[in-house]
């Protein structure tokens, strides 16, 4: 397991063994959506679901945001002037920051939280004029993306809702890095 730094004296939070797919397993008990004879779904969960709900993602939310923050390309070290900026002068917009990624995992999950774009744009989410002045370029989102992959496997995500987060990520990523197009 990757080991992490710890960011302002908080503990490393460490990967519970099984916990999203025991949580999804109780949710569909819940909701009526699971056979307890035969150890089946009656009903396919939604992939909100399957990731153990709000606060497993925002769990997770948080370790990604912490670890972009620290990440040498995209972070507080990245060549990127507007990214480096950010990450080191705008520290006190993450909190929020965290909350609004938390709201889109959610929504894109298929979650009952809807996510709204601050800076609405042409796409319903809005990310393009979220990210326009960040100037990120298709290399400094694919490192976004890889640190994305690193922290769900940080807290043992199934390779197949890991693939369903990385495949909504990917799908914005024309909009996400617009704004180093226009700058090109």
């Amino acid at each position: 397991m990757q080991q992490s730094v710890p960011l302002r004296g908080r503990p490393k939070q460490e990967p519970i063994p099984g916990a999203a797919r025991r949580l999804s397993r109780y949710v569909a008990a819940r909701t009526g959506m699971w056979n307890e004879e035969e150890g089946t779904s009656m009903a396919e969960p939604s992939l909100y679901e399957r990731l153990g709900g709000v606060f497993a993602i925002a769990a997770v939310i948080d370790h990604f945001s912490d670890a972009v923050v620290q990440n040498p390309i995209v972070g507080q070290a990245s060549k990127n002037p507007e990214l480096r900026e950010w990450h080191t002068d705008q520290l006190g917009r993450l909190p929020g920051l965290k909350f609004m990624r938390t709201l889109w995992v959610c929504n894109v999950a298929g979650g009952p939280l809807s996510f709204t774009a601050t800076k609405p744009g042409s796409t319903p989410l809005g990310l393009e004029e979220a990210h326009r002045e960040l100037h990120i370029t298709p290399e400094e989102f694919d490192e976004v993306a890889a640190e994305l992959g690193r922290t769900l496997d940080h807290f043992g995500v199934p390779a197949r809702e890991k693939d369903e987060v990385l495949a909504a990520f990917a799908a914005h990523k024309g909009e996400v890095t617009e704004g180093s197009m226009a700058s090109a």
